[in-house]
């Protein structure tokens, strides 16, 4: 019975301080006092960046309350001096066993502030996701035998929430009236820096890609070269699953792209990007030619003069399909695209494991109407040993191209709703009309 005494008058004492156990108490405060602090935003830096938290930002992680405050020199305004402020049972009973006599003549109506921790951290994450800024891997070349930079790696940084949070509590605590509070960062370091190019193993050319665009309109020639310049200098980690589409980025005109046709669904339509297949298809013959495995792969609707020979292409369309490979030779693969007049190229270098790679085919399989085919290609992948080591098949097949409007044959005579005039003054430019 003695035991449940003490247990019952510990829950009575501590209730309150248990009740705001995730929040931190920054003290009690006037109206104008508490006005003062969010009414106007507060400024958070860190690197070349200023984020604000407005008033209704401030009030989802500071927490107003209530409170009453002892003051000697003043005498009460509250006419029940055995007023409790609180309507819980408990509580009531932790306040009249711990009130002083004398205090409750003296005690004055206050504002009480505190920190959600929580929300805090929440609210912290969001500027961390918001304000990541990603660090830049450095671009390779391979020339005279051996690798080189020609664009340098640079970090980047993202928010250190547990740290900021710390600096935040510290400045409310110090000063509540705080405007600027500077909060603290992690640097990103990139995998692929600068210094490091030895130990990537680029040592050789290890397998090549070759697409010719002869007869492409302006507009997709432009895109080509955009799109090829995204992969020159790009490394990929041994073991590593490639995606074109994650390595591509986004093509929209923010980018460099400009509108040209492509094929979507049943119909060949203007977006921007369009030509982005010449990229993915020469991407695709390299991989091949390399011996990596291919894991993702689609053949376009119908059969389209710039990938001859058919059943060697491969179409691509943010965010499917996509083009993935894997790199599964022992080092580092480097990307290497150029272009000399309508041919772009793709090579790989890498270190050789003495793999051979032969492609069987494209060898067409059945034909029908209006140019419509279907094509099967092998590719054998022997290891240095000369024995078989993987063989994978690629089966395409085609529509009649009579179903769609050509890319390069047909020309747009009305401005698309979704264009500006500018987009359309350019496009009929480009087009001769």
């Amino acid at each position: 019975m003695k035991l449940r005494i003490i247990i019952a008058l510990a829950i009575f004492l501590f209730a309150p301080y248990l009740t705001h156990a995730a929040e931190n108490d920054l003290g009690n405060f006037s109206a104008d006092e508490v006005q003062g602090i969010i009414g106007s935003p507060v400024f958070f830096h860190f690197k070349d960046k200023k984020v604000s938290a407005d008033k209704n930002e401030l009030l989802n992680w500071i927490k107003i309350r209530p409170a009453l405050k002892y003051s000697q020199s003043y005498n009460s305004e509250i006419e029940n001096i055995d007023f409790q402020p609180t309507e819980d049972p408990l509580s009531k009973i932790y306040f009249r066993f711990t009130s002083q006599e004398r205090s409750r003549y003296h005690i004055r109506i206050s504002t009480n502030l505190s920190l959600n921790e929580e929300n805090l951290k929440k609210y912290l994450e969001r500027i961390r996701e918001e304000n990541r800024v990603n660090p830049e891997n450095a671009r390779l070349a391979f020339s005279e035998g051996k690798a080189s930079t020609f664009s340098l790696s640079k970090d980047g940084y993202e928010l250190n929430v547990d740290e900021s949070f710390n600096s935040i509590n510290k400045a409310f605590r110090e000063n509540p009236l705080a405007k600027d509070v500077n909060l603290a960062v992690i640097v990103l370091k990139p995998e692929v820096t600068s210094s490091d190019i030895d130990r990537y193993g680029i040592k050789e050319l290890i397998g090549q890609g070759v697409s010719n665009f002869r007869g492409s309109p302006k507009n997709r020639i432009h895109n080509i070269n955009v799109g090829a310049s995204k992969f020159n200098g790009v490394l990929i980690k041994p073991g590593e699953e490639f995606s074109f589409i994650k390595t591509l980025g986004p093509v929209d005109a923010s980018a460099g792209y400009l509108p040209e046709l492509v094929i979507k669904v049943d119909k060949t339509i203007p977006e921007y990007g369009g030509g982005m297949c010449q990229v993915s298809t020469t991407c695709f013959r390299a991989a091949l030619n390399s011996g990596l495995k291919i894991t993702a792969r689609t053949n376009h609707a119908y059969p389209v003069q710039y990938y001859a020979p058919q059943g060697t292409d491969a179409t691509v369309y943010i965010p499917n399909p996509d083009l993935r490979f894997i790199n599964d030779t022992p080092g580092y693969v480097l990307i290497q695209t150029h272009i000399e007049g309508t041919q772009l190229t793709f090579d790989f270098y890498g270190t050789s494991d003495g793999r051979q790679t032969k492609l069987v085919g494209p060898t067409v399989t059945s034909r029908g109407a209006g140019g419509a085919m279907k094509t099967t290609l092998f590719q054998e992948v022997y290891g240095a040993d000369g024995n078989l080591v993987r063989k994978s098949e690629f089966k395409s097949s085609y529509d009649s191209p009579s179903k769609y409007p050509h890319p390069g044959e047909q020309k747009i005579t009305e401005k698309p709703s979704d264009w500006s005039n500018r987009e359309w003054k350019e496009y009929k430019k480009a087009n001769g009309m």
